[in-house]
């Protein structure tokens, strides 16, 4: 069987879908409409922007999502049999499914863009990676720390990332390493998200979602808050409403979607960072890009 899935923020590169753009009229038209609906040439900025273009908040979650869409569509062999997406990615694999309409899911992505850049800047946060450590110890430790600092993507085995206010991230990093942590390394990010302080860009995203037209996918989507395939249009609405504010379970969803028989995982979108994860998840698995 086979799994679709869809990277999430920081993947981006310079040049990202410019060749698309020049190989498929139907990826030329689809980029163009999508200059139309964000009211400037996002085009100009995945095509030839420098890196500090690209990492705005309001122009790399659209641009990834864009560049991941239109991939699918180009992608002749793309016959799902299940689909997942990392945090951003859950809206890409939402639209290439037929649950969402393009138009309305890069609104809705746009709109999450803007709502997580507002909240980023009304309270200074961070994000940290940690490496070597079981998921509850990690667990244990953060909710020993004062502060907001939270499990916010488990990415693979042994890698965790936390995410919450800059001092009780940094206090949480110290008291991993002197706990047995490989690493616990502070990211250069806008902010925390997937953690209790995204809850204002939560409230403003779900009044989005809320009035936006989901649809029966045409397969199972592994949604990142219970890792668990979904086809329930409501279900999918009230998980994507609350996904802002929970971690991603990622290791979870490939464990699941490798139990309910997906072999073969084509990440589709910039970058090969879900590839690598599902190779040290299911080392058995198959894995491939397109980008």
């Amino acid at each position: 069987m086979k799994a679709f899935v869809f990277p999430g923020q920081g993947a981006q590169f310079s040049g990202m879908g410019k060749e698309l753009y020049e190989s498929y009229p139907v990826a030329k038209e689809m980029f163009e409409h999508a200059n139309d609906i964000l009211g400037f040439r996002i085009t100009d900025i995945m095509f030839n922007g420098s890196d500090e273009e690209l990492r705005q908040t309001k122009v790399t979650q659209p641009a990834i999502f864009i560049h991941s869409v239109i991939l699918s569509v180009c992608h002749h062999d793309f016959t799902p049999s299940m689909v997942a997406g990392h945090s951003l990615g859950e809206f890409s694999a939402l639209v290439s499914a037929e649950a969402l309409n393009f138009e309305d899911g890069l609104r809705l992505v746009s709109a999450r863009a803007k709502a997580m850049q507002k909240a980023c800047e009304s309270e200074p946060s961070t994000m940290a990676a940690v490496l070597g450590m079981e998921d509850e110890k990690v667990e244990e430790i953060c909710s020993a720390i004062p502060g907001i600092v939270v499990p916010a993507n488990y990415n693979s085995v042994g890698q965790l990332v936390i995410s919450g206010s800059i001092a009780s991230v940094n206090q949480a990093c110290e008291a991993l390493k002197a706990a047995g942590a490989k690493r616990a390394i502070v990211l250069s990010v806008g902010g925390a998200f997937h953690s209790p302080l995204m809850e204002p860009a939560r409230h403003e995203l779900a009044v989005a979602i809320e009035a936006t037209k989901i649809v029966t996918p045409i397969c199972p989507i592994y949604q990142n808050v219970d890792a668990k395939p979904h086809t329930s249009p409501s279900e999918i609405k009230n998980n994507l409403m609350i996904q802002l504010t929970a971690p991603v379970r990622w290791r979870q969803s490939v464990e699941n979607m490798w139990a309910d028989g997906a072999r073969e995982f084509t990440e589709l979108g910039p970058g090969s960072v879900l590839q690598n994860l599902i190779k040290k998840i299911a080392p058995e698995s198959v894995t491939q890009g397109y980008q």
